[in-house]
């Protein structure tokens, strides 16, 4: 049985898609959708820009501030989102977690 690919996504976390998920305009239908094998997801306008910053490089707190600032929003408020809509997402195996590089 394999081990779960699921990550539990805090503020610290750097999550981005995995290798076999695009995140991908479709021109036809005129929507941003998450491409993976044998499924594809319409998120909303919103869950579109937060999955534009998950590039395995920022933070999730990152993300938070960057919105927070965009909107402003308060920080506490879309942090709370933004954990529950990418916990969502990876609880689906829609996203990773970059892994620390060790040299």
């Amino acid at each position: 049985m394999a081990a779960s690919r699921n990550i539990s996504v805090s503020e610290g976390s750097r999550p981005k898609l995995p290798r076999h998920a695009r995140l991908k305009f479709d021109e036809t239908r005129q929507v941003w959708v998450i491409l993976a094998p044998e499924r594809v997801l319409a998120p909303d306008e919103i869950a579109v820009e937060v999955l534009q910053l998950c590039d395995g490089v920022r933070s999730v707190g990152e993300m938070a501030d960057q919105l927070a600032a965009k909107y402003a929003a308060p920080r506490e408020a879309i942090l709370v989102d933004v954990i529950g809509m990418l916990q969502d997402l990876a609880d689906k195996g829609f996203l990773t977690e970059a892994r620390e590089k060790t040299s």
